[in-house]
């Protein structure tokens, strides 16, 4: 079936949720307006249904293969990423400077959703350039800018993120791969990288390896990191492409879903790199690119999770079967009238419509982040911290529940891959595990966003959760009723939040036995909070007259994920005060 991109409800949060006002008059945009971004993301929804989108079922398919000297990807990738780079799709969110278009962050993310949505195999290679292009912007030197930087935001070149190998697995510290210094001032970089998605393929005419290997007498663990630029081929002073570089793919790995995704193991034989910043700081230099890769996987899990939704929602309006409970027809009825199909239905459109709302309005603390005044800075920057964890930790949790229930709709009919609503399921399964596992963005968000400060940025998230709910208590009844289970989950919150800081020093495996639970409640309540504010916003419009429609199906919506969803803050809650006991006292011996 095909894939429609949801512009209406893109603009609606880009314009209500994003802090769009903010970020353009700290200088965050290109001065674009609403209007302008809407034709763009218009345009580009249209490339992607007609151009992308038909990729997903063949190469869920066929996939990629490694013929034992390349990479082989199905030619109609080829095609389309040929024509992507053409039309300037990667520039979107880059800066001007470097030949970007240089929109808001969140006209960057609504980009990646519809991509990805189309078709999250093609969608990973612009994803890993981004992550690449963010790590040079902010930690490059000026030579390696201009260098790299146009090449990769046009989309002729990608780039890649090697991080782990056989041996290290999420422990970064147990890394081997070495580097080398010669007297030219490059450096000399051996070792082997797995995982490594688009390492090696035929789209672009170069591929700018990012590394983290040990220099000579560095530090053990993760402090002896630095970061290099590897490319593919030797780039010229001239920008030309020089000889190819020592690097190789020896395999590509056989995936539960992804399948046209390459995901590599690469080998650099004494390969030719390029130190990024200073020796020995090459994973705070990485963490940059994984807070870009780490936030754009979760806008994957919305993307995803929309498609999915939009594939059973059709199935439900076409598929007769069985006459209605209430008796108001003898006859068989679409499924959609039936109750439960319309409970899962619209628990699938809440939860999409409360990760959109997340991911949306955390693009625009990210772009507050780049303010010039410190203090606006700052603040904006650990919000982001504090938020990026939970896009990428709760949305890719909850696209396996929401690609799961797509496929409960099909009923049997799911399971027949001849269906498509399989795949969507497949692939989203890797989404809690890329670029951290949950547990490690759980633990992140506790040690480093609540532990660290004492717990002072997650109580200015609780403080703005309840400036939304008083403001909802002056509104319509359901703004009320919103309200009401919004104050009930902030309220879980916090709870949870003191019973961590309280009881982490004295015990923290009891306080990190609950790290996951406090991320999926804090992701839960902040996607709520998100859908508050539209609320008021909604609300607002229909006082104007303005998209009556649209505006009540965002109220119903919205007053659904209460009910239904919010109401799950409580028991996270449960789990983390008093689930630790049982988690240690139960045996594990087989």
């Amino acid at each position: 079936m095909t894939y429609q991109a949801p512009l209406r409800d893109i603009m609606f949060n880009i314009e209500q949720l994003s802090a769009w006002p903010e970020a353009a008059s700290a200088g965050a945009c290109s001065g674009i307006d609403a209007t302008e971004a809407q034709a763009v993301l218009e345009g580009f929804g249209r490339f992607c249904s007609d151009v992308v989108a038909p990729l997903s079922a063949a190469g869920g398919e066929t996939g990629t293969r490694f013929d034992g000297a390349q990479v082989v990807m199905p030619e109609a990738y080829k095609e389309a990423y040929a024509q992507f780079a053409a039309m300037g799709w990667q520039s979107l969110a880059h800066p001007e400077e470097y030949g970007g278009m240089g929109l808001p962050r969140a006209v960057g993310a609504a980009a990646a959703e519809i991509l990805n949505a189309s078709d999250m195999s093609f969608g990973l290679c612009p994803l890993l350039t981004d992550g690449a292009v963010e790590a040079l912007l902010l930690s490059g030197s000026e030579e390696q800018k201009r260098r790299y930087l146009e090449p990769m935001i046009s989309g002729q070149w990608s780039g890649t993120m090697n991080l782990t190998e056989p041996q290290a697995g999420s422990d970064l510290g147990r890394v081997r791969c070495k580097a080398a210094p010669g007297p030219d001032g490059s450096y000399s970089v051996t070792g082997t990288k797995i995982f490594i998605t688009y390492g090696d393929h035929g789209l672009t005419g170069n591929i700018i390896h990012l590394v983290l290997a040990r220099v000579p007498g560095a530090p053990a663990g993760p402090k002896g990191l630095s970061l290099f630029i590897v490319p593919k081929f030797l780039v010229e002073n001239d920008g030309s492409l020089g000889c190819r570089n020592a690097v190789r793919c020896v395999s590509i790995e056989h995936k539960l879903g992804v399948r046209a995704s390459p995901t590599a193991v690469l080998e650099f034989d004494a390969a030719t790199g390029f130190l990024v910043g200073e020796e020995n700081r090459g994973l705070e230099y990485m963490f940059i690119m994984m807070r870009a890769a780490r936030f754009a996987v979760g806008v994957q899990g919305v993307a995803v999770s929309d498609r999915a939704y939009q594939h059973a929602l059709r199935y439900a309006q076409e598929r007769q079967q069985g006459r209605p409970v209430d008796g108001s027809s003898r006859q068989a009825v679409p499924i959609v009238q039936h109750p439960d199909v319309r409970r899962m239905l619209l628990r699938m459109r809440a939860l999409v419509e409360g990760g959109r709302a997340l991911a949306m309005a955390t693009a625009g603390w990210l772009d507050l982040a780049h303010r010039a005044d410190a203090e606006a800075k700052r603040e904006a920057s650990d919000m982001a911290e504090f938020l990026v964890p939970l896009v990428k930790g709760s949305c890719t949790e909850r696209s396996l529940e929401v690609t799961s229930l797509g496929l409960q709709v099909h009923g049997g009919m799911g399971f027949i891959e001849e269906t498509g609503v399989a795949q969507f399921y497949r692939d989203a399964r890797i989404l809690p595990i890329y670029e951290g596992t949950t547990a490690i963005q759980a633990n992140g968000l506790l040690g480093r966003q609540v532990l660290r400060n004492g717990g002072g940025t997650a109580r200015r998230f609780s403080g703005m959760v309840l400036e939304t709910e008083r403001a909802l208590q002056s509104g319509s009844a359901k703004a009320q009723l919103f309200a009401n289970r919004l104050g009930e989950a902030r309220r879980a919150f916090d709870a949870s939040l003191a019973w961590l800081l309280e009881t982490a020093p004295q015990d923290p495996n009891a306080a990190y036995a609950g790290s996951v639970p406090f991320l999926m409640l804090a992701g839960n309540l902040a996607a709520g909070w998100q859908l508050g504010r539209s609320v008021l916003a909604a609300e607002a419009k229909l006082e104007r007259g303005e998209d009556t429609a649209f505006m009540r199906q965002k109220i119903a919506t919205a007053v659904f994920y209460a009910q239904h969803i919010l109401v799950e803050c409580g028991t996270e809650s449960t789990r983390i005060i008093e689930g630790s006991e049982s988690l240690f006292d139960a045996g594990l011996q087989i």
